[in-house]
């Protein structure tokens, strides 16, 4: 475990956080601009010299009453979202810098960084050259060959446009994967943290108002107000099926087949696929003649009227939870309630690509 319990006051900000993180895969910080998320990171990192209170990494002591150990000593990656590269060196200029601080320290090999994250034709490059996904890419091989326990990356992809965002997710799912060093991502963007997150810690006013797995936190009605609710949504598992002729993609999941556009993943690949709120339609009798391909069953687990003329409907579909959002008078015709029997219905189209991501082998 991470364990954390500071304090640190600002002129109209106080940040007061208590939590134990995860040390495995990765672990979204998740708030508004404002929140505390990016203090929250410099104060692990030990950039924060004026928090008070405890920081202890795998019992190894970071900070406390008594001592408070130096941030180049602590072990930690830092990937920022301006990637701070050195202009004036190379991409491999970079990295070697990176490989003399944590020489001795038995990090990563750096021509298997250099591998996992593509950068072979990229080494002679200077940062000058390189599109922003592809710094973002060195800045993440930088941090991981300073051979770090723990990786804090702060808002990595919010400086980029959706088609380089698009570029990276893949690179952050296999750094992911691969099990060697436990992230903390801070962002404030749903659609990252349904592809990356494993555990979810939203951050409000400074304080936790809520740690939990992703697919627990995204699918709990009472979490939404702390998000955008448009943006509202539930994570489901599944395995793809088949690839068919007509350019859709059969998954399985633990309530049926659900079919999308085309995803670009083998046969018998584990998919983690995010269900807007917004995209699910309800029925109380299985609908008929409809254009909609995926038609699945559901058990009502939970109805949570909004403030305004909207209502969220938590739903048991198979093994999983999802969310429908839907106007209160639509809930009260049904009569929805736990217990009632239900049938989901989503579009096809509805789920975007970028909903789409790769499942951990611990999902």
């Amino acid at each position: 475990m991470l364990q954390v319990d500071v304090t640190l006051g600002f002129d109209e900000f106080a940040l007061a956080v208590r939590h134990d993180f995860a040390l495995s895969g990765v672990t979204a910080i998740f708030g508004r601009s404002g929140s505390g998320k990016s203090t929250l990171l410099r104060v692990i990192a030990g950039l924060e010299t004026r928090a008070e209170g405890r920081v202890v990494m795998a019992g190894e002591v970071w900070q406390d009453q008594n001592r408070q150990i130096a941030p180049e000593r602590r072990g930690v990656g830092y990937v920022f979202q301006d990637t701070r590269l050195f202009p004036h060196l190379s991409v491999r200029g970079n990295l070697d810098y990176a490989l003399k601080r944590a020489r001795g320290l038995g990090g990563p090999r750096f021509d298997d960084v250099v591998q996992a994250l593509d950068l072979g034709a990229l080494l002679a490059r200077r940062p000058t050259a390189l599109s922003g996904g592809e710094k973002q890419r060195v800045a993440i091989a930088r941090a991981l060959l300073t051979a770090p326990k723990i990786l804090l990356m702060d808002e990595p992809l919010a400086a980029l446009d959706d088609a380089r965002k698009a570029e990276i997710l893949p690179y952050l799912e296999r750094l992911r994967d691969a099990g060697g060093v436990p992230i903390l991502y801070v962002s404030h963007s749903l659609a990252e943290v349904s592809r990356l997150a494993r555990h979810i810690v939203v951050l409000q006013a400074g304080r936790v108002m809520r740690a939990d797995t992703a697919e627990a936190v995204l699918s709990d009605p009472e979490a939404v107000p702390m998000f955008d609710r448009r943006e509202a949504g539930a994570i489901i598992a599944a395995r793809v099926g088949a690839q068919e002729a007509d350019g859709l993609t059969r998954l399985e999941t633990s309530a049926g087949p659900l079919f999308l556009p085309r995803a670009g993943a083998a046969i018998g690949s584990s998919l983690r696929i995010r269900i807007h709120a917004q995209d699910v339609m309800l029925a109380r009798a299985r609908p008929e003649g409809l254009s909609a391909l995926n038609i699945l069953p559901a058990i009502v687990t939970e109805v949570r009227l909004g403030e305004g003329s909207d209502a969220l409907v938590q739903l048991r579909m198979g093994d999983d939870l999802i969310l429908a959002r839907i106007t209160r008078r639509s809930a009260r015709v049904m009569a929805l309630a736990p217990g009632a029997e239900v049938f989901a219905i989503l579009k096809s189209v509805a789920v975007a690509q970028a909903d789409v991501g790769t499942a951990t082998a611990q999902a």
